[in-house]
């Protein structure tokens, strides 16, 4: 079998996997109570039944894989967002938006209406983020005031905890060492499902969501990969714009008769001497 043949046959891991698995993961009543209670230990009222997920699909053009909405009681609603190993100040926007959307999807909910007098009720917002990479001098809060606005005093401000890796032993702390084993398998054995079954036995044997990883493994390893490479979708996607391109800019060099084929091909050499020669039969068909 051919490198080659090999490679397209490797099912992929995709480049949501971890997104997928940290929405799934708290899927789970008992993993959602357990990260609640991460957040608000001194809680002890707090049961399973008190804790709903409140997650909006499709907020953006992106799907929010990675977002998670908590209704604690119909007093406190939390927002998780998973800013993945890659910092960016622009989660912020993100929290605004959908925080907008869930206050609008419990108004609906509670059937309470905005354009009447009396005062509607809302729950407190609490909003976080997951950083899945290395803390370094990044904050323990953003503010939208401070990063977008250099800290001026603006009519609507968005402030959230940011939660990194820490000596902590909870099932948030768990989820971030997860993305860091799965990080360190994709350097070692790229996106492929080799990577995913490393994460998933190197996480098992540290008692890293064990759980949650030993019963649900085969969902597990689906979630996390995909028969069609996302990636790779573009990949082909980007090379075709980039063909187009070229061709477009032979058929000029073609019409202005400054240069030989071959020094067309030298400039290009993307393109092949054979398609330079259709380009040009094209050209002269059109002339």
């Amino acid at each position: 079998m051919s490198d080659d043949t090999k490679q397209t046959q490797e099912v992929k891991a995709k480049r949501t996997a971890k997104n997928s698995v940290f929405l799934d993961l708290f899927q789970d009543k008992k993993n959602l109570l357990k990260l609640y209670k991460t957040l608000h230990p001194e809680d002890t009222d707090a049961t399973e039944d008190t804790l709903d997920i409140v997650t909006i699909d499709n907020v953006l053009t992106d799907n929010l894989y990675n977002d998670l909405g908590i209704m604690v009681g119909n007093n406190r609603l939390l927002l998780l967002l998973e800013a993945q190993s890659s910092w960016t100040v622009n989660i912020l926007i993100r929290i605004l938006l959908y925080l907008a959307q869930s206050y609008h999807a419990y108004f609906e909910r509670t059937s309470q209406s905005l354009y009447k007098s009396k005062k509607v009720k809302m729950p407190k917002p609490e909003l976080y983020v997951i950083y899945t990479s290395n803390k370094g001098r990044k904050p323990d809060t953003i503010s939208l005031a401070q990063e977008f606005f250099d800290g001026a005093d603006i009519d609507i401000e968005i402030k959230a905890k940011v939660i990194y890796e820490s000596d902590k032993d909870n099932i948030i702390n768990e989820y971030i060492v997860f993305c860091k084993v799965f990080n360190e398998q994709i350097k070692e054995h790229g996106m492929t499902k080799q990577a995913v079954t490393e994460t998933i036995r190197i996480c098992k044997d540290r008692n890293i969501l064990k759980q949650y990883l030993s019963s649900k493994e085969v969902e597990v390893v689906t979630i996390m990969m995909s028969l069609f490479d996302d990636e790779q979708i573009m990949r082909t996607y980007t090379k075709d714009i980039e063909k187009e391109t070229e061709r477009k800019t032979a058929e000029r060099m073609i019409k202005k008769g400054k240069m030989t084929l071959e020094e067309i091909a030298d400039y290009i050499p993307a393109l092949s001497f054979d398609e330079l020669k259709e380009i040009e039969a094209e050209v002269m068909q059109l002339a």
